[in-house]
């Protein structure tokens, strides 16, 4: 007949050998996480007798208070029960670790259908190489010190309100600030009153899906388009309604006659992103008359406006007319840094209230500091002298790229304007071509992201999308002789592929 103390004594045994070896922990801490350990792992099951705390501390060579401390722990979180008069045991554990085993390695996770549709749009995350990166601003090149200074200022001089919760809307000097900065940069109509400070454009998005839109409404969209709001008004379950993108933009007059009514329209009419179009002014009163019409809002994204080149900034849709359907967005991600995480949104007077107190009750109000500081940055003129800088930064890291592909450009390949923006497009001949090309770059440890992956519905225009602003000279200098070379030998493999007839058709039609 088995011993019914055996247990007792291999319990102190492997108890003695996992104290043995050093650590940092306090004993109390080390006794308590091996016994959890081995109730977790199955090693102690249901209805197991522990040793009586003299018996452990007498094994263990630790003071007996030590061990009662470590059970204590653990018959309050349920681990262990105390029974009078009979000792302590190993409470009625529900989690097998053989079901563990089986879900953590062979089960896939089950997400939501939202979680799912989301990861669509959501590559996975690595270390790559700057250069090609769209998006990505000269971090290089901003004025850490200055901005330093700043938000150590606003630290020190922190009221106490700011570490309460706040449903104002954000910093009222930021939202001064930046009223003044849209007035006059970009001819947005507003008062500071208007103004929500957000943490960049993206919840920005998600407010407007939520408070204006309910499930199944249509939002019309640019196609190709910005993925970070496709993402958001799928996973919102608005149906995206795709116009097409030509050489001046969103082309309403494209839209079947038979499109449902849209609650939302999103666009990007100073710089079209990916392709950088600027849309006209009779498009721009057109998309004003149709949202008019139908009681729809338009979501103008301003992503990256100051950086033109060829002229001065756009003025905004918004400031058309007055009592514009236009909820205009904006981002500091572009012009400052991403990590900033600080946009706005310039509502119309009808929605200030609404949207102002439900994004304090979703997402809270926050970064008060950095808010101060910016506004600060702003109303100093340091704001506007980093533009300029950038401008000037962006324009030479632009002419580098066009340098490091002009043998490719002069074989064919063909380079979107770059009037403005922080990238180019290089348009392809072929999908095949672009995976290709999107495959060897991973390999070279360079990010390069295809056109046909901004587009709603596949299969798209192929090329890539070629972001200049995050990487310095040499480096663009060295990713885009790459990127030419690549692009030269796939080139010449199509050429050796073509049929002579073919070869023949391609001359007459280049003249």
């Amino acid at each position: 007949m088995a011993d019914p103390n055996a247990h007792r004594l291999w319990i102190q045994e492997a108890l003695n050998l996992q104290l043995s070896t050093p650590d940092d922990r306090t004993l109390g801490q080390r006794l308590y996480d091996a016994l959890r350990s081995g109730i977790q792992q199955g090693q102690l099951s249901t209805g197991h007798a522990l040793p009586s705390s003299r018996q452990l501390a007498a094994s263990l060579g630790i003071g007996r208070n030590t061990v009662l401390g470590a059970i204590d722990r653990l018959v309050a979180e349920g681990f262990l029960v105390s029974r009078q008069g009979a000792g302590v045991f190993v409470a009625e554990w529900q989690w097998d670790p053989q079901a563990r085993k089986v879900a953590d390695h062979t089960a896939p996770v089950a997400l939501s259908r939202r979680g799912e549709r989301l990861l669509d749009f959501s590559a996975s995350s690595s270390e790559r190489h700057l250069a090609f990166a769209p998006g990505v601003p000269a971090l290089d090149r901003f004025p850490r010190e200055r901005w330093q200074r700043l938000l150590r200022r606003h630290q020190q001089r922190a009221p106490i309100d700011w570490f309460d919760y706040q449903n104002a809307g954000g910093v009222s000097s930021l939202r001064d600030a930046l009223c003044d900065y849209l007035q006059l940069s970009r001819s947005v109509r507003c008062r500071p009153e208007q103004i929500l400070i957000t943490q960049g454009a993206q919840q920005g998005f998600e407010l407007i899906a939520r408070l204006l839109a309910d499930v199944g409404d249509s939002v019309l969209m640019e196609e190709p388009g910005y993925g970070g709001a496709q993402a958001c008004f799928a996973s919102a379950g608005l149906t995206l309604q795709t116009v097409e993108v030509d050489e001046d933009g969103m082309n309403v007059a494209s839209l079947a006659a038979e499109t449902p009514s849209p609650k939302l329209i999103y666009l990007t009419p100073s710089h079209q992103y990916p392709r950088g179009a600027t849309l006209p002014l009779s498009r721009r009163t057109a998309l004003l008359a149709i949202a008019q019409q139908h009681g729809a809002w338009i979501i103008e994204d301003d992503y990256d406006s100051e950086f033109r080149y060829s002229s001065a900034p756009i003025a905004s849709l918004q400031g058309l007319m007055d009592d514009a359907p236009v909820i205009y967005v904006g981002t500091f991600s572009k012009v400052l840094y991403p990590g900033l995480r600080l946009g706005y949104l310039v509502l119309p007077p009808s929605l200030v209230d609404s949207f102002r107190r439900i994004n304090a009750r979703l997402h809270r109000e926050g970064q008060y500091v950095a808010q101060a500081a910016l506004a600060d940055f702003i109303s100093e003129g340091h704001f506007s002298r980093h533009v300029a800088r950038m401008r000037k930064c962006y324009r030479s890291r632009q002419a580098a790229l066009r340098r490091a592909l002009a043998p490719a450009v002069a074989r064919g390949l063909e380079l979107s304007s770059g009037h403005a923006g922080m990238h180019l497009v290089a348009y392809l001949e072929s999908h095949e071509m672009e995976r290709e090309l999107v495959r060897q770059g991973n390999e070279a440890g360079l990010r390069l992201s295809a056109l046909s992956g901004y587009y709603w519905r596949k299969p798209g225009q192929p090329g890539l999308v070629l972001g200049y602003a995050g990487a310095n000279e040499n480096d663009i200098d060295r990713a885009g002789r790459w990127l030419s070379d690549a692009w030269l030998s796939i080139a010449r493999e199509v050429t050796k592929e073509k049929t002579p007839y073919e070869h023949r058709k391609g001359k007459n039609a280049g003249g």
